[in-house]
């Protein structure tokens, strides 16, 4: 059996260490590896898998080891296949150690996902290493067959189709909610602080249709909390204002997100992992970038966004657009509450739209059987 080391410096609001996790898991079950899972943050990663155990430097999961990443970091035979995940910096006495085997570790460093139209050409590109006898590989994620493609369990649209047909009702039961109504709009909010969140909520409170919004614990809570004029909201509270009703969820799991956003008639997702998943939950979607310095991840918004639209008509096109632009805090024409009508007003074909778009997005891969290929093919 092959082994693996995966490791994963936790940097900020878990989507490093929900990436990584989720390929290390694809990775032991799809393709039976010997996978170890190294982590600096387990605190972190209990967040988003509950049964982690804290204080164990070592323990499998899901068929995966995951071990303590400490400081100073104790002597470990390297693996055969050893991921960097986002460019962490392996811990040295692994490194040299890595550079005494023969032959050496094929070594892969995991980029973050994009879909600049530069990605293709970087993708699998080698980088000799200055003073160890090894190599590194970029491997970067993408939305074209040419990338590394992107992180897709084999059996989620399974999954997924039996919760739709089945599983929801008992979803919003647990959740101590009635099914939706007719006109019910049913939205999730995973944001990061956002300055045009206010103007979200005030469109949605003035709605002709109701609205309830599932917010699960994390950094816009104290924003909800402003707008609605409460000292602060916990798991478990529910708020009206208008036709708008709030319901703040508890941090949930990864399977148990994935079931939200199955189960949602819109979402807006942060950051990477929640970017992806709401894609192949097949619902509509607003995504927030990380933001970043000197607005890049305008340009990652934009480079999705192209793809993302490619095929609607113009005028769900531009609704799809002036939503996402607003929300990213670029200039966009008119105020959020004209986008948010158009965006109602298109939501018929958006909701079409990202059906197909989760179909046709299957033509770039699964992240997970194109690494292992890529790994595979360097070891021969």
């Amino acid at each position: 059996m092959r082994t693996w080391d995966i490791f994963c410096n936790v940097v900020d609001n878990y989507g490093d260490i929900g990436i990584a996790w989720r390929l290390a898991r694809g990775l032991a079950r799809e393709r039976g590896l010997d996978v170890r899972l190294w982590v600096d943050d387990l605190r972190a990663f209990q967040r988003i898998w509950p049964v982690v155990d804290v204080d164990a430097a070592r323990q499998v999961c899901e068929g995966v080891t995951v071990c303590a990443w400490c400081t100073p970091f104790a002597p470990a035979e390297p693996a055969r296949v050893v991921i960097e995940a986002f460019g962490c910096a392996l811990p040295e006495t692994y490194l040299e150690a890595m550079g005494d085997m023969s032959p050496p570790p094929v070594w892969i460093n995991l980029e973050y996902l994009s879909a600049e139209p530069w990605v293709a050409a970087h993708h699998g590109l080698p980088s000799p290493h200055p003073r160890l006898p090894l190599t590194k590989y970029f491997f970067f994620p993408g939305y074209t067959p040419d990338t590394g493609g992107l992180l897709m369990e084999a059996d989620l649209a399974e999954r997924r189709a039996a919760f739709v047909n089945s599983g929801m009702p008992g979803f919003w039961r647990e959740l101590g909610l009635d099914a939706p109504q007719a006109d019910e709009l049913r939205v999730s909010l995973f944001a990061y602080e956002n300055p045009a969140l206010s103007q979200l909520l005030d469109a949605w409170a003035t709605d002709s249709c109701p609205v309830t919004c599932l917010v699960p614990e994390g950094r816009v809570i104290p924003q909800l909390a402003a707008w609605l004029g409460v000292p602060g909201l916990q798991a478990g509270e529910a708020h009206r204002r208008g036709n708008l009703a709030l319901h703040i969820l508890p941090f949930t799991d990864q399977d148990a997100y994935d079931r939200l956003l199955w189960a949602c008639d819109l979402n807006f997702v942060r950051g990477e992992d929640s970017c992806v998943r709401a894609q192949w939950a097949a619902r509509p979607l607003v995504w927030q970038a990380y933001p970043q310095a000197d607005e890049a991840h305008w340009d990652k918004m934009n480079a999705l966004l192209v793809h993302y639209t490619e095929g609607l008509a113009r005028d769900a096109a531009q609704a799809v657009a002036a939503m996402w632009r607003h929300w990213n805090g670029m200039p966009a024409a008119g105020g959020l509450a004209a986008s948010w009508a158009a965006w109602r007003a298109q939501r018929v074909a958006i909701e079409a739209h990202a059906a197909d778009w989760c179909a046709r997005l299957r033509r770039a891969g699964r992240l997970t059987e194109k690494l292992a290929e890529f790994a595979e093919n360097k070891l021969k």
